[in-house]
């Protein structure tokens, strides 16, 4: 039913491979103060909000994130 094809979709050609920047760089997506981490607290922000208009833009803001 379904097929699994291991390949990028755009090839890339790494040439000379930065070790510290890449621990940036994924820092920066899963770290403490990287993207995921806000993402998720702004949708967890959202279920204690009284107003509707303000669970709404959290909800608008963690999705975008």
């Amino acid at each position: 039913m379904w097929t699994y094809n291991k390949t990028l979709q755009y090839p890339i050609n790494i040439k000379c491979p930065d070790p510290k920047l890449a621990k940036v760089i994924i820092s920066q997506y899963g770290g403490p103060d990287g993207e995921l981490a806000a993402s998720l607290r702004y949708l967890s922000q959202r279920f204690g909000m009284p107003d509707q208009k303000a669970k709404a833009i959290l909800n608008d803001i963690g999705t975008e994130e």
